[in-house]
């Protein structure tokens, strides 16, 4: 069910397979509706023109079939050699942080960590206190691919209001890479910010990034702000060179900062609402009907995240978002955030080296299964840092080091979270799981409104 779509060098694939989209407007409603995907086209200057044509093209043609998305970015791919983390690395967090290989520090009774992690690099962390629970190379500075797309959306989502408009031009959509993932954004046509964030989040569309980065002053006006915010949230293993993670020389991250950005993220409404929306509607061309008048259609759209939809892997109970991204650089990366009871935990994974489909959401589901219950039973090995410049002072934590237990508020110097972790704020109606055949509404793990910050002493 749903394989993967991949294009030739020029112009766009429709993948023509059955798809019913639940509307994330309307929960519980289930509409067949055209589904054209737009993945691994290849954007070269001289081809743009007719590659954005291409797009219009499989939109226009894909009128009555129901078309599943290609999920070409989530195939197992990235840089196989067996280059080792360094020696020393960033003790941002903590000094164990900055060790190579795994770090845990379980009491009498604790669960051991899952076998076959094969990831270059991940973290299991609480939301909530901060406390890293476990990490392999945490601080190991590698290619993000499409999970830097939290870093931009927390650097720009409070900027424009949602129901902003935009009439696209050519030069917004200018400077993609080749292979680049994109949601099926058309020049002179007009989009909400809504729908763009839409585009960024569920298809990672490098045009709605494009987009978006061209209506904040362009690509090198959002990398300087991106950079900048990075160093607020105290993400030292980061530098930015694109808005949308595609890979280009000196772009990393590491497990730490991307974990970061998706906490920071998580503070903001609309972020949350985004990365766990599980299916939506994505405007189209204008069509004539019967009579002759011109309306504007749209077609469904999925989350790549296959932990949220349940596509070729189990759907993960509590699962909430957040992002995915794989490139030939970064191979498959993933930061997620699940809920069981009132524990949330973050998990990130970088570059699985074992070569199997959907092996990074197979890991991340093992370490979330293995931290729900290593909770309580593991002593921090560090903590996820605040941002500003007291969380840059802040001590280390856990671990040898012996101090005390990090503050559990993620408090921001603009106020924009109120010093407070505001936590998930999930609505239901997003969270489907995808059945052998079509989308169905299935039982979901509670997740309430509101997670509420737990007292600390």
């Amino acid at each position: 069910m749903g394989t993967a779509s991949h294009t030739s060098t020029r112009g766009a694939v429709v993948n023509t397979s059955a798809l019913l989209s639940l509307s994330s407007a309307t929960p519980g409603t289930f509409t067949s509706v055209p589904t054209p995907s737009f993945t691994s086209t290849h954007v070269r200057p001289s081809t743009r023109k007719s590659v954005l044509s291409a797009t219009a093209a499989a939109l226009l043609l894909c009128g009555p079939l129901a078309a599943a998305p290609a999920h070409a970015a989530d195939q197992p791919g990235g840089s196989t050699d067996a280059v080792k983390p360094p020696a020393h690395m960033s003790t941002v967090g903590g000094k164990r942080l900055g060790r190579p290989d795994t770090q845990v520090d379980p009491k009498p009774g604790a669960p051991a960590l899952p076998k076959g992690l094969s990831g270059k690099s991940w973290l299991v962390a609480d939301a909530e206190s901060g406390d890293v629970l476990a990490s392999h190379n945490a601080h190991w500075q590698l290619p993000p691919a499409s999970t830097l797309k939290m870093l931009f959306a927390d650097t720009l989502l409070p900027k424009m209001p949602k129901t902003k408009t935009h009439k696209v031009q050519l030069s917004d959509l200018e400077g993609m890479g080749e292979g680049s993932s994109l949601v099926g954004v058309k020049e002179n046509y007009t989009y909400s910010v809504h729908d763009l964030w839409l585009g960024v989040f569920l298809r990672s569309g490098n045009d709605a990034v494009h987009v978006l980065s061209a209506m904040n002053g362009g690509v090198p006006a959002t990398v300087k702000e991106m950079q900048a915010h990075a160093k607020h949230l105290n993400a030292r293993d980061t530098h930015v060179v694109t808005p949308d993670g595609y890979d280009e020389k000196g772009q990393v991250s590491s497990a730490y900062d991307l974990t970061l950005f998706a906490r920071s993220g998580l503070q903001k409404a609309d972020f949350r609402e985004y990365c766990s929306t599980a299916t939506a509607q994505f405007p189209g061309v204008f069509e004539k009907d019967k009579k002759g008048k011109k309306t504007r259609s749209s077609f469904g759209i999925q989350n790549t995240n296959r932990l949220l939809t349940g596509l070729g892997v189990k759907p993960y109970k509590g699962i909430a978002g957040v992002k995915n991204g794989n490139t030939t650089n970064a191979g498959a990366t993933f930061t997620g955030v699940a809920q069981r009871g009132d524990r949330v935990l973050l998990v990130t994974v970088m570059n699985p080296q074992e070569q199997q489909p959907n092996e990074v959401y197979k890991e991340t589901a093992k370490l979330f299964d293995w931290g729900f219950k290593a909770a309580g039973s593991v002593n921090p090995v560090g903590t996820l840092v605040r941002p500003g410049a007291a969380g840059a002072k802040h001590p280390s934590a856990g671990g040898e080091d012996g101090h005390e237990h990090a503050q559990a508020s993620v408090s921001t110097d603009d106020g924009g979270s109120g010093g407070m972790w505001t936590a998930m704020g999930i609505t239901g109606g997003s969270l489907a799981l995808l059945g052998a055949v079509a989308f169905g509404v299935h039982r979901r793990w509670p997740l309430p409104e509101l997670v509420r910050r737990r007292s600390r002493d």
